[in-house]
C-alpha cells in the first residue's frame, strides 16, 4: 500500500495551493459577506483547468485521477467552503452525470464546455418533499411527440440560478416509483418555462447559489434524455455515491483551514505569560484536530482508489463523507473555542470555518442516511 503521492499528484497539490493562497484566501471574507456568485474565480479556475479535472482531455477535461481530483478540491475548499460547493456541484454532479450517462453526442455537444468551465453546470434533484426520499419527487415529464414537457420544482440547487446545463430528474411514470424516474438535460437559457424563483439566504457556504427552481411547460427534446426513461434513479444514487467522495473532500479542506487558523493563533496569543499554545490543554485539542483531519483523509482516499479501480466503493464513499463531515464540524467548533472570545466574532475566520463546515452533514445524504447506508452494505457482506 502506498501512502505517498505521486509526481503528478504533487503537482497538482501544489499548483492548486498556490492557486488558492493567492487567489481565493484573500478574497474569502468578501465572497463570505457579498454572497455573489465569484465569477472572475470560476474563470480563473477554468484557465487552470480546475473545472474538469477528473474528465478525458477530449472532452474538455484535465484528465486526471480521482486522488487528484480530491487533492484539487480539497485545497480549493481550503480557501472557501462556497466555492468547493460550486465545483464538487459542478463537476461531480451535473458532470459526471454527463460523463457516465451521457451518449457520444450528449457529451460532445454538452459535457465539453462543462468539462472546460465555460459553461456552468447544476444537478436538480431535490424537491421541497423529496430529500431524502427521492422517490416522493412531484415532477413530472410528459412525453409530446419528439418533447417532454416537465412541470414541478426543484429545491437547494446548487449553482442552480448560474448554470448553463443542467441534470434534472422527473417522473416519466409516476405509477412506478423509483423505476419511474428518468433524468434529463435542461439549458436554462434554450428552454422556455424553466424559471428561477430565488436563491437562499444561508448559514455558510456563501458564494455558491442554492437556488430554488420551477418548470412551467418546460420542453425539452427527446434527444436531451440521458439514458433510457426509468434510469434516473439508478443514475442519481451512482452520482451522488461518486460526489460524496468530494464532499469528504470539501470536508477536509475546510477543517484544514480551521486547523491551520487555530494553530498559527495558538502560537501568538499569550496568556499568563506564554503562549496559549504551550498549555497542554491547548496542544491536545491541536493533536486531536489534526489526528481526525489525517484519518478523514485516509478515508477520502482509500473510496477514491476503489472507484478508480472499478470495484464496490459505496460503503467506502459513505464512511468517508461521513466521517470527514463530522470532522470539520468538529475540528471548527474547536477552532472557535482556541481563539475564545474572538472565535465568536466576525473579525476572525473561525466562525466562517464553522459555519461552511455544517453544510457537509446535510447535503449529499444526510450523517443519517449515510449512517443507514454503511449498516446496510455491512450486512450485505
Amino acid at each position: 500500500m502506498d501512502f505517498g503521492l505521486s509526481a503528478e499528484q504533487q503537482q497538482i497539490r501544489d499548483m492548486v495551493s498556490e492557486f488558492v493562497d493567492e487567489e481565493v484566501v484573500p478574497v474569502a471574507e468578501e465572497i463570505d459577506h457579498e454572497d455573489e456568485f465569484p465569477a472572475d474565480l470560476v474563470s480563473e479556475m477554468a484557465d487552470l483547468g480546475l473545472m474538469g479535472m477528473p474528465f478525458p482531455e477530449e472532452y474538455g477535461g484535465a484528465g486526471l485521477d480521482y486522488h487528484s481530483y480530491a487533492i484539487g478540491l480539497e485545497e480549493i475548499a481550503r480557501g472557501s467552503g462556497g466555492l468547493g460547493t460550486i465545483v464538487a456541484a459542478h463537476t461531480s454532479l451535473a458532470g459526471n452525470m454527463l460523463y457516465e450517462f451521457g451518449d457520444e453526442s450528449q457529451k460532445e455537444e454538452y459535457l465539453t464546455p462543462v468539462a472546460a468551465g465555460e459553461d456552468i453546470g447544476a444537478f436538480a434533484l431535490s424537491e421541497a418533499g423529496a430529500g431524502s426520499d427521492v422517490p416522493a419527487m412531484e415532477t413530472v415529464a410528459e412525453r409530446d411527440g419528439d418533447e417532454y414537457v416537465i412541470n414541478g420544482g426543484k429545491l437547494w440547487i446548487s449553482n442552480g440560478s448560474v448554470a448553463d446545463t443542467v441534470t434534472l430528474f422527473a417522473k416519466t411514470d409516476p405509477d412506478a416509483g423509483n423505476k419511474g424516474i428518468s433524468s434529463f438535460i435542461v439549458r436554462p437559457e434554450e428552454d422556455d418555462g424553466f424559471i428561477v424563483e430565488g436563491t437562499e439566504d444561508k448559514l455558510g457556504d456563501k458564494g455558491c447559489p442554492t437556488a430554488e427552481l420551477r418548470f412551467d411547460d418546460l420542453r425539452v427534446p427527446d434527444s436531451r434524455l440521458l439514458g433510457e426513461e426509468g434510469d434516473g434513479f439508478v443514475h442519481a444514487l451512482k452520482t451522488l455515491n461518486g460526489g460524496r467522495i468530494t464532499i469528504a473532500a470539501r470536508g477536509v479542506g475546510i477543517a484544514r483551514a480551521a486547523f491551520e487558523e487555530a494553530r498559527d493563533y495558538a502560537g501568538e496569543r499569550e496568556q499568563f505569560g506564554q503562549p496559549i499554545g504551550e498549555f497542554q490543554s491547548i496542544k491536545h485539542k491541536l493533536a486531536d484536530m489534526d489526528t481526525k483531519i489525517q484519518a478523514a483523509k485516509m478515508l477520502m482516499h482509500k473510496a477514491a482508489d476503489k472507484k478508480i479501480r472499478g470495484e464496490n466503493y459505496i460503503k467506502d464513499a459513505a464512511q468517508a463523507k461521513l466521517y470527514a463531515s463530522e470532522v470539520s464540524r468538529e475540528v471548527a467548533n474547536e477552532g472557535i473555542q482556541i481563539h475564545g472570545g474572538y472565535g465568536y466574532t466576525k473579525d476572525f475566520a473561525a466562525q466562517r470555518f464553522y459555519r461552511d463546515a455544517k453544510l457537509n452533514e446535510i447535503y449529499e445524504g444526510t450523517s443519517e442516511v449515510l449512517r443507514n447506508t454503511i449498516g446496510d452494505q455491512l450486512l450485505e457482506e
